[in-house]
């Protein structure tokens, strides 16, 4: 059961609450009541509630108070759902900047509007055990490997079918439906231009938050960070008949205004077209690139049209570079991204004329290396330090020259950092790849795929493997078998036959082969010596 704690200095409002939905039907218990914050505080100490449901004003200690408290000691959970009196958005905003699930107003507060903030509640706890059982079985980080994976689909740098399955099933990603559009976003603040850098991320994280909160309440839709100013918005439907441009249109203006009105920034939008299968995703965000160029400043959103068929042909199509973009970041392999990027370079060196293009460019490697890297956002702040706005510099350019620049700045400062961090970087895949192994011993492993899911080539992973722990990745994996097999015969009694079969073994004689190659001795021989009577001994 997920435990809930109500915290409100007003009874009547506890008593609201709890006989407001019966809370078993949603595998909830109402651990406990307090009457303030530091009430509260003691009570989390005790029962470790996953969410607080709190009053934003109480004596003592109020609401946000105790979510930064929490936030310090114990991390993302529990999670918090605020509530207030009326409209507050300076409270409102603070309480973004917690990551707050929602906020209820007290005086519209019903058992409908409850329960859709707490399944919210339960759907991103879920989300957050999914990326803690990520982190113990050996996978990267979850937020690390999603966008990976939503930055692969958006340029088109999958090398197969195959290994976008592999991945979108390993992350339990869905992609059974029949229409895909993406929309690139770009986030501009009003009035922040003299913001430090911390509260700066603070508010594009909380608007980043909100919006993603809003626009999934009227479509189905994965929203990706690319930057501290832009972010992309991956829609799914059941079919091509859902992509309706008014119900887009107003999804988009009621999440922007709602961040308006809250942080005070505006969101512009370019929306490309629907597309039948998953991997078209890469054109439909391309497409929404070239609207979003396109529109004027009377415009919150645009979609792309046919008369952006002309600009679609001049843009820059970071795919022709899939190849050595992929091995550069992927395998750290500085000689291959120090070509790769001056390749680049000189391209746009010989076409001054076509700025979008070069801007168009050197902001999808941007968007790529801050997530494709270990690191990325502290990377390229330590690469750009010399710039008074780092890495968002880019922004603010208006001709090829300075994307030259910024590029080679770019390029210098990437192979420098994965020339200093590269045995660190290596060393961690390695030790991902071996928890994989060791949490997933019971499957029938290959190079292939274990390679797949984290992205690699087979055969940089193999060469890998035996050059830092000396040994072949399949003798590695049998080592693994085995030493669960090991276990498996000694401590839970299992038969030959039925340990052969729990570790994927396709017979218990083939079992019995790999068994005396690793250890010398046959399992049966194995049993005997470590079960012997003592007496005999």
């Amino acid at each position: 059961m997920t435990k809930l704690l109500i915290v409100d200095d007003e009874p009547l409002v506890q008593i609201g609450i709890k006989s407001m939905l019966n809370w078993t039907d949603y595998g909830i218990e109402i651990c406990g009541t307090a009457v303030n914050g530091q009430n509260a505080l003691d009570l989390i100490e005790e029962y470790s509630p996953e969410i607080v449901i709190t009053d934003i004003r109480m004596p003592i200690m109020n609401g946000l108070d105790l979510a930064k408290a929490c936030r310090e000691k114990y991390g993302k959970i529990p999670l918090f759902i605020f509530l207030t009196s009326y409209e507050e958005f300076q409270l409102i905003k603070e309480a973004m900047s917690y990551e707050a699930v929602d906020y209820l107003i007290k005086l519209e507060l019903n058992a409908q509007s409850l329960l859709e903030s707490v399944q919210k509640a339960l759907s991103r706890l879920e989300s957050l055990r999914v990326s803690i059982e990520y982190k113990e079985s050996g996978r990267p980080l979850l937020q690390s490997y999603y966008e990976k994976f939503f930055m692969r689909l958006l340029h088109n740098l999958f090398d197969s079918e195959e290994q976008f399955d592999l991945q979108s099933k390993d992350l339990k990603l869905s992609f059974a439906e029949h229409c895909y559009f993406a929309a690139f976003c770009e986030i501009q603040e009003n009035n922040h231009t003299q913001m430090e850098y911390s509260k700066l991320m603070n508010l594009y994280s909380s608007t980043l938050q909100m919006y993603r909160e809003i626009i999934t309440r009227y479509l189905p839709a994965y929203v990706v960070s690319l930057d501290m100013k832009h972010f992309a918005v991956v829609f799914h439907l059941e079919s091509l008949d859902g992509f309706k441009e008014d119900t887009i249109k107003n999804a988009f203006l009621n999440a922007s205004e709602m961040v308006n009105n809250y942080f005070n920034v505006t969101v512009l939008t370019g929306v490309g077209s629907p597309f039948s299968q998953p991997l078209k995703i890469s054109e439909s965000y391309q497409e929404a690139r070239q609207a979003f160029g396109r529109m004027n400043r009377s415009q919150s959103i645009a979609f792309f049209n046919s008369g952006d068929t002309d600009s679609i042909r001049n843009a820059f199509n970071i795919s022709v570079f899939k190849g050595e973009i992929t091995k550069a970041f992927n395998e750290f392999d500085t000689d291959v991204l120090s070509r790769t990027l001056t390749e680049i370079i000189e391209l746009f060196e010989a076409h001054p004329l076509r700025f979008s293009q070069a801007a168009d460019g050197a902001c999808n490697i941007l968007y790529l290396a801050l997530s494709l890297l270990p690191d990325g956002e502290a990377n390229m702040a330590e690469i750009f330090s010399s710039y008074s706005d780092g890495y968002r510099s880019i922004y603010r350019f208006s001709n090829v020259e300075q994307i030259v620049e910024w590029m080679t700045v770019l390029r210098d400062g990437l192979c420098d950092i994965l020339k200093s961090k590269r045995k660190t970087y290596k060393a961690h895949v390695i030790t991902n790849v071996q928890k994989y192994i060791h949490n997933h011993v019971a499957e029938k492993l290959t190079l292939n795929e274990v390679a797949g899911v984290f992205g690699l080539s087979p055969n940089y992973l193999s060469i890998l493997f035996k050059k830092n722990c000396h040994l072949g990745f399949s003798e590695y994996i049998a080592q693994a078998k085995i030493n669960k097999a090991k276990t498996l015969l000694l401590e839970q009694d299992m038969k030959i036959y039925e340990v052969a079969d729990q570790l994927g073994f396709e017979s218990a004689f083939y079992f019995s082969k790999v068994f005396k190659k690793v250890t010398g001795y046959s399992p049966r021989d194995f049993i005997q010596q470590n079960t012997m009577d003592p007496e005999e001994e």
